[in-house]
Formats: C-alpha cells, structure tokens, sequence
C-alpha cells in the first residue's frame, strides 16, 4: 500500500515537470497493487500448492520400493514447523504422495499425521528462531549487509532517476525490486516493475540479495550453519535405525522408511551448508577450519552461491540411504539430491554418493555456539 501511494506521488511530479509521456512506463499509469485490501499474509500460495502436491508424486515415483507401504505415521512420519505455511506445504505434499492410496474422493486421498515442535524448543527444524546466539549475530551484522549493498543501489538509483527523470530514491529501487521479484513469482508478470531495470541492473541486485543469504544465513558465519548439526544428527539417527531394522529382518511395515520435513529457507540453508554444497575450490577446508569465506563474486563474474538456486520456493533437500550388499567396502551409501538433483558433497571426496561411513565422519559436532532457550 506504502509503494502504491509514492508511485502516485512519483506519477503526480512527473506531470508537474511536464514529462514526455515515453519517459513514465505505461504500466505505472494504471498500476494497482494486486495485494491491495488484503489483510492478511504468509500463507502457501496456490502455486506453491501446486508445487509441493506435484513434488510429492514425483518423490513417489522416484522411490518406489521406499513408498510400496500401507501408511503409518510410523511409517512415514511427517514434521513441520509450527507455523501455517510450513504445515500447509508438508500437507500438500503428502496428498501428491499417498494420492491415489486412500478413500476420499474421485483422487482417492487419504488422510495422514503432520505433527511439529513447539516454536520455542523447535531446535531440529527452527533451530535460527531458537539459537539467541544467532539472533544477536543477526541482528547486529543486518546494517554491516546493508553498507555492502548500499553502493549497488545508490548506481541504481542514479541510473533509473536519469533514464526516466523521475525522483528515485534508494527505498524506492528496493521496493521496485521486492515488487519485480514478487511479480515474477507469483503472478510470472515481468513486464511491470522488473522492466525497469537493464539485465545487467537485474544482476547487480541478485547478487545484492545473493549477498545477504550468504552472509546471515549462509557460509559467512560458522554460527549460521554449526546450529543446524540437530538436524543433521536427527538425518543421521534415522539412517542408523533404518539400518539396524533391516539388519535385524523386521518385518516390513513395522520400521520408519521416510522421515519428510517441512520447514524454512532460514533451514535449507544451513543444512545445505553443513552438507558443504555450492562451494568453490579449497573453501571446504577453510570451512573445516571454521574460516570465513570470501564473498560470492560480483557479476559479471560467475558464482555458484546463488540464493535462488539454493534455497527457490519449495527447495529441497533429500538424503537416500541405499543398501548395496554386492559392495566390499561398505554396504550401505547415501546420495545427496538439491531440488531433486544429484549434487557433489565435498566431504565425500566430490561425489553425490557416498560411503554412510565416511558420511558420519563428516558430520560436525555441535559445540555450544547457541544459548538455546527452555
């Protein structure tokens, strides 16, 4: 509502100066938020919907041997966050993967458990929400992020203030920006407000937001990703368990074959940390020694942190426990997928797949780096 009343303002001075009408964009003209009157936000989106249903059929089609059992809670427990969004994504996931398996309906759905942890001890799943530790870091490095971006927007301000003579200022480029993306996303509007910028302007700014998920939720702080290990021991502990049931011939139905979790950007993203992905050269090493990492590079140079790679809507990580009983040097491995794509974990020398042994070993022991709150 706040840049729709300053787009009015903008309009309005334009006419004043007497702008040639190809200076203002035509859309601006007619522009009305598509949000306006709502009250209300942060819920799933029809797309995400949609998402996360088709998701959950793909997994099933992937794995099927994984998903041959009749549901139990059980079975395949599924755990969110307690916040609706969350809860909504692991609910239209689970009608795409048991679709078809029940009674309800022409899709003969059925129904099936979500259950979550207090937001407040949520230590596996919301671990950034209970770690004061983070929260202070956070909250005292946002402005350090912001001076780093400052330069960016401030050419950008100057460089759409001159191409169309209007009053820019750097708040308005940011919420132009927010309004671009949004747009993208949710509405696939591009000719609006992402028009405004040039490619290379458009890169510029991804890299600006590429910056700040690196910096506060990502590697440019051991803090941001160590605080994750119960997640990872909590991945680790059902591997163990799934093993020790089939080794001990339980009869099937009666052990955990998936364990599905529905959280958070804030989550995937040190997850994926801890699982040393998207990095370059010798930085695994230098995280091993909890060394900072240089900055992603500047376009037009070429960087593999990306935070719409890493973490886009519905963005994923899958862990796969395979039985290889025909291999001599360890019967069991795990395959890393990202958004449902093999990918290379560097403490597995390089590879998507990798001895659970040598997986363990690499896991990162938590080493009270946060003041979890009771």
């Amino acid at each position: 509502e706040k840049l729709a009343s300053h787009i009015k303002e903008l309009l309005k001075d334009a006419k004043e100066k007497n702008l040639s009408p190809q200076k203002v964009p035509a859309w601006l003209l007619k522009w009305e938020s598509p949000w306006k009157g709502k009250l209300r936000g942060g819920e799933l989106d029809t797309k995400g919907e949609e998402e996360l249903y088709q998701l959950g059929i793909r997994v099933r089609e992937r794995f099927p041997d994984l998903f041959n059992e009749e549901y139990h809670p059980d079975v395949y427990p599924i755990k969110t966050t307690q916040v609706p969004r969350a809860s909504a994504s692991a609910v239209a996931f689970g009608m795409g993967l048991f679709s078809g398996n029940g009674s309800l309906g022409l899709a003969r759905h059925r129904a099936f458990a979500v259950t979550s942890e207090s937001r407040a001890s949520d230590i596996t799943l919301r671990f950034f929400d209970c770690c004061q530790t983070y929260k202070d870091f956070r909250k005292s490095h946002e402005p350090a992020v912001d001076k780093l971006k400052e330069p960016i927007i401030a050419e950008i301000t100057s460089a759409l203030a001159k191409r169309y003579e209007f009053n820019f200022t750097r708040q308005d480029i940011s919420s132009l920006w927010f309004l671009c993306k949004q747009e993208t996303t949710l509405l696939d509007i591009t000719d609006q407000a992402c028009s405004l910028f040039s490619p290379t302007e458009v890169a510029l700014l991804e890299w600006t937001d590429d910056l700040e998920v690196f910096m506060l939720k990502g590697y440019g702080k051991s803090l941001n990703y160590r605080m994750g290990v119960p997640l990872l021991k909590d991945v680790i502990q059902s591997m163990d368990q799934a093993i020790k049931a089939k080794e001990d011939n339980q009869a099937p139905g009666s052990y955990e074959k998936a364990r599905l979790r529905f959280a958070h950007a804030e989550t995937v993203v040190p997850f994926s940390c801890l699982l040393g992905l998207f990095l370059e050269g010798s930085d695994f090493q230098r995280i091993q020694k909890e060394e900072p990492l240089d900055f992603p590079p500047k376009p037009p140079k070429n960087r593999s942190w990306r935070g719409s790679i890493v973490a886009p809507f519905a963005g994923n990580n899958m862990l796969v426990l395979y039985s290889c009983p025909a291999n001599s040097s360890s019967k069991y491995f795990v395959r890393a997928l990202h958004n449902e794509h093999p990918i290379a974990m560097p403490g597995c020398g390089g590879t998507d797949f990798c001895s659970f042994e040598v997986f363990k070993v690499c896991m990162i022991i938590f080493r009270l780096l946060c003041l979890l709150h009771s």
